[in-house]
């Protein structure tokens, strides 16, 4: 397979530019990230007064050591709570990833409680709905750590509390699919969250530390005059010896994580193969950050990026002659076999047929297919339309759309307009959408929004026989620019789960690697679905 020779002079004044850029936008989020670590670490004394291990503490004594721990959606509801950057607390109030678990790997789906008891915030719904899509679409076990306070009152919206059902129904659903559910469930499971545990297929409790009721005391006493304490409604004792709702008692966190544990590996599902030796990059990783500028008017080559993450450096381009914004062929990650579409600019009438083409011979060949959106959109003008552009952006979407191969998403800089749909945005189910510091999403660029209403606003005046008032439309333009600015990085896109998580260009190579592995692990996996899911005794 030829190899890529680079071009790319990281020392060059452009190069070290970019660098610094993406380098502060890492730094920014490394901040948000650190700052809900620490929210949620304060609360240490409190829980070591209680006998009790951190969240984090408890997802890393349930992981295998050594093994890789994707967290997804880190920044899960930043500044949604508030517009005070340095006061919002991004994760929606969950810790989510995949992980391995006695060799076996499980989506991993635990309660911050931490933060505010572990209730959940409103992005902390779309971020578990996200996490089950995940565990459903790739066969994984669902392995939760329950401690929650139930839904966040202060931030109460009708609409979670009926989306909010969906989380119940997905766990029906995987447990009928048969995919293990399996919760611990550390502290409070309340109201309509005891279902959280009543819906799992293995339940572990701690002993003095669980309460699972659908109304605690004080409800209970409001609603039927009935006096009893949290442990005599829904202790553990209580659900493993009366009610049957839990099925391992155990003493501690530490021992109930043990039980979630060997559970897992009682499950007789296939351990984690060791990855086969493949040849590294020849071209430095660490330069990936030298390649994308900022500004996604400044012309990009994709293949730079690719020789840094791919096996070898080795790229077996198609029709590179033809539509050659559109950059498609074919490469290996770690060696996992993968089709490669990206874009140096627009895409054109060529470039989509081309997209089109490469899309359907990947599914013949059943070969995964990554997309690395660098586009601000589809070609447009008069010679562009005469050429069938509709029909031909729409062929490339619909064949994104009926892939039948894994499809991984990475936007790396721009993604506009019907481009991000043609490119498998996160309108199109991909199996995992990540994206980079640097990556823009929207309709299209901010100076073309603003550009477009002003020309809208002209063409008013002019019909209207009046002159246009330049101060308005100034003062317009400078609200549409500052409406679209706002609304494209990842730091507001990512917030809104629009991406599985931001990462590091630097790590491309092997979160990449983990995520190709997943899916082919869960493509090859035959689980044993059942008619309905496991109901408890």
């Amino acid at each position: 397979m030829p190899r890529i020779e680079t071009a790319l002079s990281p020392a060059a004044e452009a190069q070290a530019a970019n660098r610094a850029e993406l380098l502060a936008a890492l730094d920014r989020l490394r901040v948000i990230e650190a700052r809900t670590r620490a929210r949620s670490a304060a609360a240490g004394p409190r829980f070591a007064a209680r006998g009790q291990l951190l969240p984090r503490e408890r997802v890393a004594l349930l992981l295998d050591p050594g093994q890789p721990f994707l967290e997804l959606s880190t920044l899960a509801g930043y500044r949604c709570d508030t517009p005070d950057a340095d006061k919002s607390i991004a994760g929606g109030g969950i810790i989510a990833g995949i992980g391995v678990i006695r060799g076996v790997r499980c989506m991993i789906n635990a309660s911050d409680s931490g933060i505010a008891a572990g209730a959940l915030q409103p992005y902390g719904l779309d971020k578990a709905l996200r996490a089950q899509e995940i565990a459903l679409e790739n066969r994984l076990p669902y392995v939760q750590l329950v401690e929650s306070a139930g839904a966040n009152l202060m931030a109460y919206r009708v609409e979670d509390f009926i989306h909010g059902g969906s989380t119940f129904r997905n766990l029906a659903r995987l447990s009928a699919a048969g995919l293990p559910v399996i919760t611990v469930t550390h502290g409070s499971s309340t109201a309509g969250g005891a279902y959280q545990t009543g819906l799992s297929d293995h339940i572990v409790m701690v002993r003095g530390r669980t309460r699972a009721f659908l109304a605690g005391p004080p409800l209970l006493k409001a609603a039927t005059g009935e006096v009893a304490t949290e442990e005599e409604l829904g202790g553990a004792v209580m659900h493993t010896t009366v009610s049957g709702l839990g099925d391992h008692m155990a003493e501690d966190d530490r021992h109930a994580i043990g039980i979630a544990r060997r559970i897992v590996d009682d499950l007789g599902w296939d351990r984690v193969a060791p990855a086969e030796p493949a040849p590294a990059p020849a071209c430095d990783p660490e330069d990936m950050l030298s390649v994308m500028p900022s500004d996604h008017r400044r012309p990009v080559d994709m293949r730079e990026v690719i020789a840094r993450f791919v096996d070898g450096s080795e790229f077996e381009e198609t029709g590179a002659g033809y539509g050659p914004a559109t950059v498609v062929g074919r490469a290996r990650v770690e060696g996992q076999q993968v089709g490669i579409v990206t874009n140096n600019g627009p895409l054109d009438v060529a470039g989509a047929n081309k997209a089109t083409h490469f899309i359907q011979a990947c599914c013949q060949t059943g070969t995964p297919i990554l997309y690395l959106n660098n586009t601000t959109g589809y070609m447009v003008g008069r010679a562009f339309e005469e050429a069938g552009m509709i029909k031909h952006g729409s062929k490339m979407i619909q064949a994104v759309t009926n892939a039948n191969v894994p499809q991984i998403t990475l936007y790396c800089g721009a993604s506009f307009g019907a481009g991000n749909y043609g490119m498998c945005g996160r309108g199109f189910a991909p199996r995992f959408c990540f994206a980079w510091p640097n990556a823009r999403t929207a309709v299209m660029g901010a100076e073309q929004a603003s550009g477009t209403m002003e020309i809208v606003a002209r063409a008013g005046a002019a019909r209207k026989g009046v002159e246009p008032d330049e101060d308005a439309l100034a003062a317009q333009t400078a609200r549409i620019t500052e409406i679209f600015e706002s609304q494209m990085d990842v730091f507001h896109t990512s917030a809104r789960l629009l991406d599985d998580g931001v990462i590091d260009p630097r790590d491309t190579r092997a979160v990449l690697a983990l995520a190709l592995r997943i899916c082919a692990e869960g493509d090859a996996r035959a689980p044993r679905p059942v008619q309905f899911a496991v109901a408890r005794p």
